[in-house]
């Protein structure tokens, strides 16, 4: 990313440390291509205005809880790729996903500028996707299971297998992925006492078990790298 202009710079920066929880003075300096130290300096502008950052030693910096500058302007080309985000994800096959999305969407179009909104409905009329042609919806839980994975909520689920076979099961959902037009849920099975895939159009029920579970201390990656030594000398076999 090119030098930004300083005040253009500062803006950012509240926007980054609106969209996460810690930013540390490395990320920021990486992202706006200025050294640590001009970051330090930003920080301590910021911080003179009013903005109310905190800074964790060793960590990084967070914005006090509540505090949201007056709503993000949009780029032309920011615009137009949320529209085409929207289209796409209107295709998703997990009604949760769309619903929530376009609710979202609809919240973020409210900032747009008029000339905005003019091109951006303009692009909605002249993209299509392909991919789910029929508009078929086959599940519902994504949204569920997604909070679930970030609040380390204890559910379970009624699953029929690809086998058709009907079970209960006590999960810790762990992660999420897509693949082959079918979302698939990671979790860990109380039943099986490991880790299982399940393809979330097979979920039929899932039922909050109002209990949290201990977080799973790995990565989605280190989950991949073990399947992949443990199948690696193994016939392929079918998901759960």
């Amino acid at each position: 990313m090119k030098n930004k202009p300083r005040i253009s710079r500062l803006t950012s920066i509240i926007t980054q440390l609106q969209s996460k929880k810690i930013v540390t003075a490395t990320y920021l300096a990486e992202k706006f291509n200025v050294s640590v130290r001009t970051i330090y300096r930003d920080i301590r502008t910021l911080e003179s205005s009013g903005v109310p950052i905190f800074t964790e030693e060793g960590k990084g910096y967070s914005l006090m809880e509540g505090y949201y500058l007056p709503p993000v302007m949009f780029s032309e080309e920011e615009a137009q790729a949320l529209i085409t985000a929207a289209n796409l994800i209107q295709k998703n096959k997990d009604q949760s996903l769309v619903d929530s999305y376009v609710s979202a969407i609809t919240k973020l179009k409210a900032v747009f500028k008029n000339n905005q909104k003019e091109k951006t409905e303009l692009l909605s009329e002249r993209i299509a996707f392909r991919y789910n042609p029929e508009n078929n919806t086959t599940s519902a839980n994504l949204i569920k299971l997604q909070s679930a994975i970030t609040d380390f909520k204890l559910l379970e689920i009624e699953y029929n297998s690809l086998e058709n076979k009907y079970t209960k099961r006590t999960i810790e959902p762990f992660a999420l992925y897509s693949t082959n037009e079918n979302w698939l849920l990671i979790a860990f099975c109380r039943l099986r006492k490991d880790f299982r895939v399940f393809r979330i159009d097979m979920i039929v029920g899932v039922k909050d078990m109002y209990e949290k579970f201990e977080p799973h201390e790995m990565t989605l990656q280190q989950y991949f790298e073990i399947c992949r030594a443990k199948f690696s000398s193994t016939p392929d076999k079918p998901l759960t």
